[in-house]
C-alpha cells in the first residue's frame, strides 16, 4: 500500500530583509531563563538567551518559518508574526504534567517493535536516515488504540537527533506523530497514512566534502528543490519534469511566478475536471532526474515562496511517491544553500 506523508511546521512567519530580532525570555514571575533557545523553524539560524533572558537575532534574509522560543519544563511558545526592531518579553509557562505520566494504556506490541516503527516513519528507511541515531529515546512514549489500528508517539522534550553523515545534530520537538494501519500491525508494509509535525533547530557539527556532497544529494529531489526550481522556472530531464495524468506538459500553463521583495507569489490555474474535492485545486504528477516520481495535490490557489524554497501554505500543498519518503534522517535546514 502506498504511504503518504505530509509533513507540516505549524504556522509561517514573513519577516523583512535585514532586521534584528531582539527581547528577553521570562517565566510567570518574570524571572529571566537563560540558556533559552530561541530560533528558526527547521533552520540553523538560532540564538539563545543569555544569563539575564536577554537575546539578539540578526537575521537578513525573508524566510517562511515561524520563531519558536523554547525552555526545558517549559510550553515552547511560537511566534508568527514577528516585529522586527523592537524588545520582545516572551513569557514562557511551564508544564505541569509530563505525558509519561498520562500515557499508561497497556497493548500487545513491545517498546522494540514501536521503536523500529517509529525510527521507519520518523527518521526514515535510506541509507542516509539508517545511520541517524536518537539519542534519548528513552523519552519516547507511545499509545497503540486497537479500535483504529494507529499508533502515536510523544515526548516530553526534544528529540536529539546525531545525523553524522550529513554533520548535523538536530533538536525536534515533536508536536504530532501518527501511524494507521490497515488491520492490526506494527509493520510498516500494513502503514495505509503517516503523519507527524513538529518544530526542528539544526545545529551544524561538522563539514566536509563527503558531508557536503552527502547533503547536496538528500537536497537533489526534495520538496525544498522542488519550489526552488519552480519560482526560477527550471524543468528539464536532469531536474523535474511536469505531467498531467502520464503526458509532460507545460509548466507556463499552471504556474504564474510573480517576485516580490526577496519572495515569490505562485499562482495556480484551477483545472475544470469535476474534481471531488471542493478545495483541490489541481494536480501533478512530477518526475526528477528521469526517475524518481512523485505526486502533487495544491489545495490552494496562491502561495509564496522564499528565496530559500520554504512555501507558506505547506500544509494546502501533498505530496506523495518519492518527495514524501523523505523524512527527518534526509533533512537539510531550510536555510540551506549548495556548498
Amino acid at each position: 500500500m502506498k504511504t503518504i506523508t505530509l509533513l507540516f511546521f505549524l504556522c509561517f512567519a514573513t519577516l523583512s530583509y535585514s532586521q534584528v530580532i531582539k527581547g528577553k525570555v521570562v517565566d510567570t514571575k518574570n524571572q529571566p531563563l537563560p540558556g533559552a533557545n530561541i530560533y528558526f523553524d527547521g533552520t540553523t539560524i538560532a540564538t539563545i538567551a543569555d544569563e539575564n533572558g536577554q537575546f539578539i537575532l540578526n537575521y537578513s534574509s525573508k524566510i517562511n518559518s515561524v520563531l519558536a522560543i523554547s525552555f526545558i519544563g517549559y510550553q515552547t511558545q511560537f511566534i508568527k508574526d514577528v516585529e522586527v526592531n523592537k524588545d520582545l518579553k516572551i513569557v514562557l509557562i511551564e508544564t505541569i504534567n509530563s505525558l509519561s505520566e498520562v500515557i499508561i494504556k497497556k497493548d500487545r506490541f513491545s517498546r522494540k517493535e514501536k521503536l523500529k516503527l517509529f525510527r521507519e516513519q520518523f527518521l526514515g528507511t535510506s541509507s542516509t536516515a539508517k545511520k541517524a541515531v536518537i539519542l534519548n529515546e528513552d523519552d519516547l512514549y507511545f499509545e497503540y488504540d486497537e479500535v483504529d489500528n494507529s499508533l502515536k508517539a510523544f515526548s516530553d522534550k526534544p528529540l536529539i537527533i546525531n545525523n553524522a553523515t550529513l554533520g548535523y545534530k538536530l533538536n525536534y520537538e515533536l508536536v504530532n506523530f501518527e501511524v494507521k494501519f490497515y488491520k492490526l500491525s506494527i509493520d510498516s508494509s500494513d502503514a495505509i497514512r503517516s503523519y507527524y509535525s513538529g518544530l526542528s533547530r539544526f545545529e551544524e557539527t561538522q563539514i566536509n566534502p563527503k558531508i557536503s556532497k552527502q547533503r547536496e544529494k538528500c537536497y537533489e529531489g526534495s520538496q525544498m528543490h522542488f519550489f526552488r526550481n519552480l519560482v526560477k522556472n527550471i524543468w528539464n530531464k536532469q531536474n523535474f519534469l511536469l505531467f498531467k495524468g502520464s503526458f509532460q506538459d507545460n509548466p507556463d500553463d499552471y504556474f504564474k511566478v510573480t517576485y516580490l521583495n526577496d519572495s515569490y507569489k505562485v499562482e495556480i490555474t484551477k483545472q475544470d475536471q469535476g474534481l471531488r474535492n471542493k478545495k483541490f485545486v489541481a494536480e501533478f504528477n512530477l518526475l526528477f532526474d528521469k526517475k524518481h516520481q512523485s505526486k502533487i495535490i495544491f489545495e490552494t490557489t496562491t502561495f509564496f515562496v522564499d528565496k530559500f524554497g520554504n512555501n507558506s501554505n505547506i500544509e494546502d500543498i501533498i505530496f506523495s511517491g518519492y518527495i514524501a519518503s523523505q523524512k527527518v534522517g534526509d533533512l537539510v535546514p531550510m536555510n540551506y544553500a549548495i556548498e
